[in-house]
């Protein structure tokens, strides 16, 4: 390798992957056309060479630091006669480089690259090094961008902006910050040279990108942006910075015999934490079938999985320091606990989403679900049902093609005693299902409070195979299904542990106990059972009512449309000692 003193400039298209997504041809012919004309002559005029196109970018050397910093300037400066035009960063750092077979390597490189991701949009940022070489030879305003922390540079960088660069392109917008979490989805490496086995890697990745844009709560990167990193070796948070992801997912494919395995991860790419992993090993009797059930499991967990993390992480900021998205995330967090305190607290964000950015469809789902749960507990008004319909209607108003808000539709319509259209309405929903795990462990749910318990345990069953880490929700809901189906213990089991989320999952219990016969245990869970209950009144300022079936299940019994389903719940309570 050939060691020297250069000036790198690394820019960068501002938007890329959010034009690509709209205008894909369009956005490479014309980034195409910008740099080979515009670009190339630019850096040509001013004595410097193109080392590398990278996808959206470019990384160019010069011999002197006050021609890299001119070529920029002017870059930035060159009027554009299109409606959209494009948009750069630019990074500007003077060091040693390593060069090798006319590409360049080394800590110089690598700190123009952090330097343009810190880069205005239509501006240029340069180090300090370069400041102090090119000063005052060059006529620009330069302002003190102060110092930076930048993963692998040991010491805090200086960085200097050149003024006014930023305001070259008085027509051309910034690309708004994503209100979804973004996720990308690189090619998982093949470990054999055999053309079948990259075929098959590829069609992985290409069915996750497929199912993961079926849901709405998250921005995917498309498949042409996030597989021009195949043939790279690019450290993954470059990757993310590139494509602009929050999150990846990577992985590899092994073929021993006639079995492959198949490795996958997703990790933050803020930090590079492991957020999930997951290792399949399958017969290759059929290739095709086996892609399709490895897709489709991985795409049934990635979501939850992504929406845990930004609600975890937004639960550690004030609620007026969120935004629309990550407040009704973190919402939806607090309605999975399905307790009247969280409830509680979910609505009072939901409604602030909403008044930051009503176009959220699912801000309005989970709100009208914080009512149904008041309504199913016995917490709520009179009017909670129409209340419920209206904003659910509100939701699907939105976003009819979402399959959760759905399944509120559904529910709002259950709660309202419209069973023929809840049923429907369910049959309706199910069938539009793919992926979606959760959305269809509720339908599952509805079909219990329907009267229809072997369909109900089909359906859950099929969403806990779908996504093994399921929230306790689900066994919330599995636990009801096996206690009608008459499999006390198994209720027992399932509504153990996490999945004792309210008052009705200890009344099952309590139930569940008496109807095997093990009195001592019904007592002790009926207490269990009558102290949630009392908790949950105390915590809305309704007055505790009496110890006895009538007052403490009051709203349980609007639930089901078969009278006789509540009825064997009562019988149990009643058997575990609760008068009537």
């Amino acid at each position: 390798m050939e060691r020297r003193l250069a000036a790198i400039l690394v820019a960068d298209m501002v938007g890329y992957t959010r034009r690509m997504e709209r205008d894909e041809a369009g956005t490479l012919d014309a980034l195409t056309a910008h740099i080979d004309g515009t670009v190339a002559t630019l850096i040509n005029r001013h004595h410097g060479r193109i080392v590398k196109l990278m996808g959206d970018g470019i990384l160019a050397s010069f011999t002197s630091a006050a021609d890299a910093v001119s070529c920029a300037v002017e870059w930035q400066q060159s009027p554009m006669e299109e409606p959209d035009p494009l948009l750069f960063r630019i990074g500007i750092n003077l060091g040693d480089i390593l060069m090798q077979e006319d590409d360049v390597f080394g800590s110089g490189v690598n700190l123009a690259s952090r330097l343009e991701q810190l880069a205005p949009p239509g501006g240029v940022l340069v180090s300090d090094a370069v400041y102090r070489v090119v000063g005052n030879r060059i006529s620009v305003v330069w302002e003190d961008a102060g110092t930076h922390t930048i993963k692998n540079i040991a010491e805090p960088v200086r960085a200097w902006r050149i003024g006014g660069a930023e305001q070259a392109q008085p027509d051309a917008k910034p690309a708004a910050t994503p209100r979804k979490a973004t996720i990308a989805v690189l090619p998982l490496h093949s470990l054999s040279d055999d053309p079948e086995q990259a075929f098959f890697s590829d069609g992985i990745a290409e069915d996750i990108i497929t199912g993961l844009s079926r849901f709405r709560t998250l921005q995917v990167v498309s498949r042409n942006a996030s597989f021009r990193f195949k043939t790279r070796e690019t450290d993954p948070a470059e990757i993310a910075a590139e494509v602009g992801a929050d999150y990846l997912v990577i992985g590899s494919v092994r073929k021993a015999g006639s079995r492959v395995r198949i490795s996958v991860q997703l990790a933050e790419a803020s930090t590079g934490s492991q957020l999930w992993s997951e290792r399949y090993d399958r017969e290759l009797e059929d290739i095709l079938s086996v892609q399709d059930e490895v897709a489709r499991n991985i795409v049934a967990v990635l979501p939850g999985r992504v929406q845990h993390n930004v609600a975890d992480r937004s639960s550690q900021k004030p609620a007026d320091e969120m935004k629309a998205y990550e407040l009704m995330l973190r919402s939806k967090a607090l309605r999975d606990g399905l307790n009247a305190r969280d409830t509680a607290k979910a609505r009072a964000l939901l409604e602030r989403a909403i008044a930051l950015d009503p176009s959220i469809a699912r801000s309005y789902m989970y709100l009208s679900d914080t009512y149904v749960i008041d309504l199913w507990l016995g917490l709520a008004g009179s009017d909670a049902s129409d209340h419920i319909l209206h904003i659910a209607r509100k939701g699907a108003a939105l976003d009819n093609q979402d399959v959760y808000i759905q399944d509120q539709l559904g529910f709002a319509y259950l709660c309202a005693g419209l069973w023929d259209e809840a049923n429907a309405q369910f049959e309706k929903t199910l069938s539009q299902i793919e992926n979606e795990a959760e959305s269809m462990a509720w339908c599952g749910y509805a079909f219990l409070l329907l009267g229809r318990h072997e369909k109900a345990r089909e359906v859950v069953s099929q969403a806990m195979r779908l996504d093994p880490l399921h929230p306790p929700s689900i066994d919330w809901i599995m636990g009801q299904i096996e206690f009608f189906c008459g499999n006390y213990e198994e209720a027992i089991g399932f509504l153990m542990g996490e999945a004792r989320l309210n008052s009705l999952a200890a009344a099952f219990v309590a139930a569940s106990y008496a109807h095997l016969g093990r009195q001592f245990e019904a007592a002790a869970a009926l207490q269990e059972f009558i102290a949630e209950r009392y908790d949950e009144f105390g915590s809305r300022g309704i007055e505790v009512p009496k110890d006895n079936l009538s007052s403490l299940a009051r709203g349980y019994e609007s639930m089901w449309r078969c009278r006789d389903d509540f009825e064997v719940l009562a019988t149990g309570l009643h058997k575990a000692g609760l008068p009537v």
